[in-house]
């Protein structure tokens, strides 16, 4: 309930409008989404991977369902497919395909292959959405590109073919968080973060529920770590899902698209010290990796020089 009054009095305690503003919002959330890949991890100690995304999912859902019903009115024809779209490509895919992917990688490397989300919104909205890019952002995502290529290979680009091949389904979930931020954006502007999060929740919260039940919680619970994994995934979505989707939905309304998903540059370096702390390591090309992933974004976000005759 907590969690819900501070989404209802949001606008008496931040505003967007201002710089500032849009900057901590920015840091709280790569500090809520670093921290979400250690609490997939330790989710993942009781749970499969199905089990951690659609609890993360569902129970998403069934908190905001008091403000789910508040905004039902806000749903029509017209949205109701970009709704679902944002639904879909920046909650429910993302969800499974991060869980999946640390079943075999890293923490730490899910965070920092996580930065390639600016880059794909940029290029999402180049395609889908109109959106005509600058030389410095061309060059920004290419350098950004190289930069995911370390982060995935750590040096060693025979891994790509192996087990870190599951780092591929990361980028496939930052490509739906590009379609996600260009979706808000563009096809959404007249819905708050807050109508946007809870409706988009409506469209997959039910069908991560029935897939939920389809799987074998009674394994999980046999597990000694169960309540301490159900308390990792219960706080990966009441704050790496819900909280932040509408601060970040938000931010995308007030800002843009590139700015807002920059977010996921800094991310990693909160997921690379959770994951130092939990005994992971980091390698210095995936260190290399993320200097040239934030070179590229620093390109991205530049703006053009006029030149003067």
């Amino acid at each position: 309930m907590l969690l819900l009054s501070t989404l209802r009095n949001q606008k008496s305690m931040i505003d967007l409008n201002k710089k500032l503003w849009q900057w901590i919002a920015m840091l709280a959330l790569a500090l809520i989404w670093g921290s979400s890949f250690i609490l997939m991890k330790k989710g993942l100690v009781a749970f499969s991977f199905t089990q951690v995304a659609a609890i993360r999912v569902f129970f998403g859902f069934v908190l905001l369902l008091p403000v789910i019903y508040r905004h039902l009115g806000k749903i029509n024809k017209a949205n109701l497919k970009n709704i679902s779209i944002v639904g879909y490509a920046g909650i429910f895919f993302p969800a499974f395909l991060f869980a999946l992917a640390q079943t075999h990688i890293t923490s730490a490397l899910s965070g920092m292959l996580n930065s390639s989300a600016t880059l794909f919104a940029l290029i999402v909205g180049i395609l889908f959405y109109k959106n005509k890019p600058t030389l410095n952002q061309v060059v920004g995502v290419i350098i950004g590109f190289i930069g995911a290529l370390a982060l995935i290979t750590g040096g060693d680009f025979s891994a790509i073919f192996g087990t870190n091949s599951y780092a591929l389904y990361v980028i496939i979930a930052t490509i739906g968080y590009g379609i996600n931020v260009n979706e808000v954006k563009f096809k959404l502007p007249n819905m708050n973060g807050i109508q946007i999060t809870s409706l988009s929740f409506l469209t997959v919260g039910p069908v991560a529920g029935v897939i939920l039940l389809f799987t074998d919680l009674g394994t999980a619970w046999e597990s000694p770590y169960f309540w301490q994994s159900l308390g990792a995934v219960l706080a990966l979505s009441a704050f790496g899902s819900v909280l932040s989707l509408f601060v970040f939905n938000n931010l995308i309304r007030y800002t843009n698209a590139l700015f807002a998903s920059s977010v996921t540059y800094i991310i990693p370096f909160f997921a690379i010290l959770w994951g130092i702390s939990d005994g992971e390591t980091v390698n210095f090309v995936q260190i290399l990796g993320i200097i040239i992933v934030l070179l590229g974004v620093y390109m991205v976000n530049r703006r053009q020089r006029v030149k003067r005759v």
